[in-house]
């Protein structure tokens, strides 16, 4: 007669924070931070089709790292519970605290029932009327939240990027140096003999929650307005090649 396989329950939990943790770590870096005016997403994403950092709702906004098509099926759902929620009631009840605690309930229930968690990091963040009222959270692989009050980084050698901000950012600055600090923490690590990298436009994906414009604060920065924000680089630096992200699986975005 044969044994039953078996495994403890904290082995199992073990096994998996693993798993996703080397998934996550594999995803170029993502920085959220708040400046003067709301909250600033830099991403490292070389891609113009497949967006790390998207509009959830009118003051809402989503960043992610790790597998595409999970976090884009996360990023959907939340889009229709915050319209649903706020056509059902009114459009100030969409809240980000709500919407992060959904995810949260998400991914908990995803990492202990499922044999694979999700293999995503998230980020809610809401702009406020003030820059006391802004919001962002944290969102892990098995259901922990976070509520960060100036910045948080997400995806690979995101220790190493946390203790260049935390030397560097500073509350309140004006957009771009905001977006200075955040491209220089990215472009940090990575480079040739740990050399910093020079990280061109092409290569970033920018937006941020600005709470000086109308109903929907949410408003990408491409093109010549993100090169006029950035530092001048030297002519004909080349920037080097970050680790790639996980490749999206062939299962659609549901």
């Amino acid at each position: 007669m044969s044994m039953p396989f078996y495994a403890s329950a904290e082995q199992i939990m073990r096994d998996r924070s693993e798993f996703a943790r080397k998934g996550i770590a594999r995803g170029r870096g993502v920085v959220v931070c708040t400046f003067d005016d709301g909250v600033l997403f830099v991403a490292e994403n070389a891609s113009s089709a497949l967006h790390k950092v998207s509009e959830i709702y009118d003051r809402i906004a989503f960043a992610a790292v790790g597998k595409y098509n999970e976090y884009e099926n996360l990023r959907v759902a939340g889009i229709r519970l915050a319209d649903l929620r706020g056509y059902s009631y009114d459009r100030r009840d969409v809240t980000a605290r709500a919407l992060a605690n959904a995810y949260a309930q998400t991914l908990g229930s995803i990492f202990t029932e499922q044999q694979k968690p999700y293999e995503v990091e998230l980020c809610v963040a809401e702009v406020g009327d003030s820059p006391e009222d802004d919001q962002i959270y944290r969102l892990s692989y098995d259901g922990t939240i976070v509520d960060e009050p100036q910045f948080l980084v997400m995806g690979g050698q995101a220790d190493a990027l946390t203790t260049y901000l935390r030397r560097e950012f500073g509350a309140g600055l004006p957009l771009q140096d905001a977006l200075r600090v955040a491209v220089a923490a990215l472009g940090s690590v990575g480079g040739s003999d740990g050399a910093p990298r020079d990280l061109p436009a092409s290569q970033l994906e920018v937006a941020v929650l600005d709470r000086t414009r109308g109903t929907r604060k949410f408003r990408r920065i491409t093109g010549n307005a993100l090169r006029t924000l950035l530092p001048s680089s030297p002519q004909g630096a080349q920037a080097e090649p970050a680790p790639t992200d996980t490749p999206p699986h062939d299962a659609p975005p549901a």
